[in-house]
């Protein structure tokens, strides 16, 4: 063990100085996702030449630290209550920003669908985790293998529709549109998944 700038640093399998901080290298690439969304928004904004496909992949290095965090806190046993809360919350909002700015630049019924179930689904998904969290059930809801698959479903459609711009690549907005009814229909069935495992307890008790 030894000092650096006051703080006590344990190298190896103990602390980095990120953690003696109180910020390890997961809990920061979260923090660090949550903070591209302002860029995100920027990017998409500024027409200087090319921002959609700027914008695209600022998203894409978003959901890359969205898999790595996950990654670097099983690999280095750095698993924390902050980074068990915020990590899903990030996910959440870079998502929902990136619909509600993919439903301006569409601007048409036919994407809104899509986008107001993937973000209701996943309103209603979490206000199901915390309730069931409150009853001590929190792992009858975990991540479901359906739900991952629609993951990257939805992170694949959002990334392709970002990089086509306003329709300037039309097979790519096809295949984005293929890819986020895609992502609907599993955002759908994982909900469901969810709501059945989850069923028991919803039910009124006479």
């Amino acid at each position: 063990m030894t000092s650096l700038l006051g703080h006590n640093v344990t190298f190896g399998n103990a602390t980095s100085l990120g953690t003696a901080a109180g910020m390890n290298i997961p809990n920061a690439l979260t923090v660090f996702r949550v903070l591209m969304i302002p860029m995100l928004v920027l990017t998409f904004y500024w027409a200087f030449p090319w921002h959609y496909q700027v914008t695209a992949a600022v998203f894409v290095l978003a959901a890359i630290t969205d898999w790595l965090d996950g990654y670097l806190a099983r690999k280095l046993d750095q698993s924390t209550p902050f980074g068990a809360f915020m990590d899903p919350v990030a996910d959440k909002l870079m998502v929902a920003v990136a619909l509600v700015l993919l439903v301006e630049l569409h601007a048409s019924p036919w994407f809104a669908i899509p986008a107001c179930i993937i973000i209701c689904r996943e309103i209603l998904v979490s206000a199901l985790r915390e309730w069931m969290a409150e009853l001590g059930k929190r792992t009858s809801v975990a991540v479901s293998y359906v739900g991952k698959i629609k993951t990257g479903f939805q992170m694949t459609a959002i990334a392709v529709l970002l990089a086509a711009g306003q329709h300037l690549m039309p097979k790519l907005v096809y295949l984005g549109y293929v890819l986020i009814y895609a992502a609907a229909v599993l955002t759908l069935w994982s909900m469901f998944v969810y709501l059945k495992a989850a069923a028991p307890d919803l039910r009124l008790k006479k």
